[in-house]
């Protein structure tokens, strides 16, 4: 198999028969074999149906349907560890992402690049809801994952297969692929797409994703740096913490050698506070690093290997 295209999809029975025929016209004429796997993430409407009558017609269709709604990242998941070809390109099912730009995208893989972002340098969204968040999410995360893109909320990818195959995705990391791809030392690009306007439905796009997608930044860079070493964090803080606490009972315990009173006072109680949390912090610490000990089944990405038999 050549290339798979994963479609993602939440109630777009609209656009579907047309999404077909536009990806066939575009890669039926370059002799590639191709499946076109739809993912529908519990549509309420009649996607799933349209997609039997394609099937039934166009043995390329194949379709997994979730029972109820699990988010854009569960079915590119699913969908992304299904697919059987050697590029794997993911796109939206809204009509928005043009298929005819297919060929460019895969150019760029043959150039050396194992991730290939699309970049909607014209958006034809709504400003105010949609276009200036964007930016500010992508000049975000540009600046704090290493990675820099224009447009990490673009749903229409081309990945080679062992780049899209070695993609943890949950929650909202769909947002961060192509960091997450980078983090596994594959090279990212990205190419310029065309965008088009929703013809049918409406978008599914709600102002919680944005909050949503800054808080799954947050956790995969603490993630990325602490994961295998938890208490150079939480260890820190203790001493923190600790040190405060230390430093302010010492303080009182000069006093009172050279007054001979101690007298409770608000800052005393926050030095043992400090002091307890800093213990608690510490013993966090401490017990992830026997977690991670525990669970340590070295799962280190390989990409290559020569010499093996079998």
């Amino acid at each position: 198999m050549d290339i798979t295209i994963v479609v993602p999809l939440f109630n777009e029975d609209e656009s579907l028969v047309e999404l077909h025929r536009q990806i066939a016209e575009t890669l039926q004429p370059r002799r590639l074999s191709y499946e076109i796997l739809f993912m529908d993430d519990g549509s309420t409407d009649n996607s799933v149906q349209v997609i039997e009558t394609l099937s039934q017609t166009h043995s390329e269709v194949k379709l997994i349907s979730f029972g109820r709604n699990y988010g854009k990242s569960a079915a590119l998941a699913v969908g992304i560890e299904a697919a059987q070809g050697d590029v794997i390109v993911t796109m939206d099912a809204d009509l928005q992402d043009d298929p005819a730009a297919i060929p460019d995208m895969l150019a760029k893989l043959n150039e050396g690049w194992d991730l290939v972002s699309g970049w909607k340098q014209k958006r034809l969204d709504p400003v105010l809801t949609k276009n200036i968040p964007s930016k500010l999410f992508n000049t975000v995360v540009s600046k704090m994952s290493g990675v820099t893109l224009h447009d990490f909320n673009c749903g229409f990818k081309a990945y080679r297969r062992d780049a899209a195959k070695s993609l943890e995705i949950y929650g909202e990391r769909h947002r961060f692929l192509p960091v997450l791809a980078h983090w596994n030392g594959y090279k990212v690009t990205e190419a310029p797409v065309p965008h088009r306007a929703r013809q049918f439905g409406v978008s599914k796009f709600g102002i919680n994703r944005f909050f949503n997608g800054f808080f799954d930044l947050a956790t995969l860079l603490f993630l990325r740096k602490y994961m295998r070493s938890p208490l150079h964090f939480f260890g820190l803080i203790g001493i923190i913490l600790m040190s405060i606490g230390v430093a302010i009972s010492a303080w009182f315990g000069i006093d009172w050698l050279v007054t001979g009173s101690l007298h409770i006072r608000p800052l005393m109680l926050l030095a043992i506070t400090t002091m307890i949390l800093g213990m608690q912090f510490f013993s966090i610490g401490l017990l992830g690093e026997m977690l991670t000990n525990m669970n340590n089944r070295h799962n280190y990405l390989e990409k290559r290997r020569i010499g093996f038999g079998g």
